[in-house]
C-alpha cells in the first residue's frame, strides 16, 4: 500500500493489477480505448484473468462505467469489453447495468490528484441490487485509483460487502 493509502484508506479493500503502465502495455491500452482495436482487449483480459485466478471468486464483476456520451463517442466501453474476457475466464458474471456515470467528467490524465479526486465526485449511482455482494471493478489503468476508490464508495453505500479493483495495468510513482 502507497502512503497516500494509508494516510487516506481508499473505499475498495483490495487491488491488483496485472501489469505496470509501461511498455508494451502503455501502447496498447491507448489503442484499444481511442482507436478501437476490440482485438487488444480480448488479450489485455486473458492477462487480468490470469492474474487474479488465484483470487477468491467475487460474486460480480463491473466494469467501469462510462457516461453515455463517451459510449457514443467511442461505441464501446473499453473496461467492458476487457471484463466480457475476465468473466468468461473465471465464470464469472458481469454486471454492466448495475452502476452508471450520470456525470460526464473530463478525462482524469491530464489532471492533478486532488483535481481528478473532485472531477469524480458523485460521479456515480449503483441502482442494483448489490447488498452483501463481494464485487471485483475492472478497469485498464490505475493512476491515482480516485476514480475506482469513487465507484467503491458509491457500491459500498449500496450495501456492497467486499469491493475489489482488478486492472490490467499500474503507473508507478517516479522516484526521485
Amino acid at each position: 500500500m502507497c502512503g497516500a493509502c494509508l494516510h487516506h484508506p481508499p473505499a475498495y479493500d483490495h487491488s491488483l493489477a496485472a501489469f505496470s503502465y509501461v511498455f508494451p502495455v502503455n501502447q496498447l491500452i491507448p489503442a484499444l480505448k481511442y482507436h478501437s482495436r476490440l482485438a487488444i482487449a480480448q488479450v489485455l483480459g486473458q492477462h487480468l484473468a490470469h492474474a487474479v485466478a488465484a483470487r477468491p471468486r467475487p460474486d460480480l464483476l463491473i466494469p467501469m462505467p462510462l457516461h453515455s456520451t463517451r459510449i457514443r463517442q467511442r461505441g464501446f466501453n473499453h473496461a467492458t469489453e476487457i471484463g466480457r474476457v475476465v468473466a468468461k475466464a473465471l465464470d464469472v458474471p458481469l454486471d454492466f447495468t448495475s452502476c452508471k456515470r450520470v456525470r460526464d467528467t473530463p478525462p482524469q490524465v491530464a489532471l492533478a490528484y486532488d483535481q481528478r479526486r473532485r472531477n469524480v465526485r458523485g460521479a456515480f449511482v449503483c441502482e442494483g441490487n448489490v447488498s452483501g455482494k463481494r464485487i471485483a471493478l475492472i478497469d485498464d489503468v490505475m493512476t491515482t485509483g480516485t476514480s475506482l476508490d469513487e465507484l467503491a464508495k458509491t457500491l459500498k453505500k449500496a450495501g456492497a460487502g467486499e469491493v475489489e479493483t482488478w486492472v490490467v495495468a499500474r503507473t508507478l510513482k517516479a522516484v526521485d
